[in-house]
């Protein structure tokens, strides 16, 4: 009986032993130390996870004071006066900012590239600084160069001044042109975004209900107009009201417009078409389109290069009932003390962003 015990004993000596080895065995697997064959101690570092390439995460960061940076999220509210320094990370890197910062070539903005990052600095910010700034990865393959869509960031950032709710503009009175098959923007923006905003109209004096589906407000761009019809013609404004005394944006004229969108619909006359040697002739080129689309000329006549004319060019918005709009352009030629070399055939060619036409004419001699 105390052989039987004894036996026991040794058995559960044994399993007690066999189980604490193989413990240490697997604290040594998964520890971060291992001993490699050669008798060197190495320790396994884990790979870092890179956020320049993970989709979603902004590298566009603002430089905060004493070295410390902040990612920008979809909007930012600033406070205007002090500089702004943005960054993007990347050796080639695109930027874009509120246009008129161009418009004016503002000498406060500056753009700088180094190895790593590009720096966006804008020096003695202000409210009508105010609106949308992005960064993009430039990829290129030899000299072609294009824009990485998916490392593109944006942030819209206000700079809120309570003396100037709507964003300042350079134009006092401004036209904003009613289409049938397009929403219209009355861009009357804020630059706080917590400001009350309602839209009136001037004469007869009534304000226009901002709802869900035909009139919405948006603080980046101003009221949109989801179907514009001529009803909505007129002279508006913004009221912005937050704390205090209400303000008032600048004025804006809503003209209804229905020409179609496409290349120049374009006329050629001649007065007179008949002339004699010694006449005065005038060649009017005239296109009637989208007002404001901008349209160019270009004159083919059979004295070119050797005969002197006089070419003027103009144009003006008109009303051609029911409140409709047109911008009518017109280059005009005129030829004095016609002469032989004179008569033939006229060419004008308009050009707009959609296209150009050409039309002609011929001048003959009575």
């Amino acid at each position: 009986m105390k052989l039987w015990c004894v036996l026991c004993l040794a058995l559960l000596w044994v399993e007690i032993q066999n189980g604490a080895c193989q413990q240490i065995k697997r604290r040594k697997d998964v520890g971060e130390n291992r001993i490699r064959p050669g008798g060197k101690r190495v320790k396994i570092r884990h790979p870092k996870l890179k956020d320049g390439g993970v989709k979603g995460q902004s590298l566009l960061t603002q430089v905060l004071d004493k070295g410390r940076f902040v990612r920008l999220g979809p909007s930012t509210t600033l406070t205007p006066g002090k500089n702004m320094e943005l960054r993007c990370k990347g050796n080639a890197i695109g930027w874009s900012y509120p246009t008129y910062l161009d418009t004016f070539n503002d000498s406060r903005l500056s753009i700088r590239q180094s190895d790593k990052y590009s720096q966006l600095i804008l020096t003695s910010t202000s409210a009508a600084d105010t609106g949308p700034y992005s960064c993009w990865v430039i990829v290129c393959d030899g000299t072609e160069c294009e824009k990485d869509h998916d490392r593109a960031y944006v942030s819209y950032i206000y700079f809120s001044d309570k003396d100037n709710l709507f964003v300042p503009s350079a134009i006092h009175f401004e036209i904003v042109y009613l289409r049938p098959d397009r929403p219209a923007v009355v861009p009357c923006r804020v630059t706080d975004t917590q400001a009350k905003v309602s839209l009136h109209r001037e004469v007869p004096p009534e304000e226009i209900t901002a709802n869900s589906t035909l009139v919405t407000y948006d603080p980046t761009k101003g009221f949109v107009l989801r179907n514009p019809s001529p009803e909505h013609q007129g002279v508006f404004y913004c009221k912005a009201v937050t704390r205090g005394t209400p303000q008032i944006s600048t004025k804006y004229q809503l003209l209804y417009v229905e020409v179609p969108s496409g290349p120049p619909f374009v006329s050629l006359d001649a007065s007179p078409e008949s002339v004699r040697g010694g006449d005065n002739v005038n060649v009017t080129c005239t296109v009637l389109g989208e007002p404001e689309v901008a349209v160019s000329f270009i004159w083919s006549y059979p004295g070119q290069d050797r005969r002197p004319v006089h070419i003027h060019t103009s144009w003006r918005l008109v009303n051609r009932g029911m409140g409709h709009t047109t911008r009518v352009s017109q280059s005009v030629m005129t030829i004095e003390d016609m002469e032989t070399i004179d008569f033939g055939n006229y060419i004008c060619k308009a050009k707009n962003q959609h296209g150009e036409t050409v039309v002609t004419t011929d001048i003959i001699s009575k």
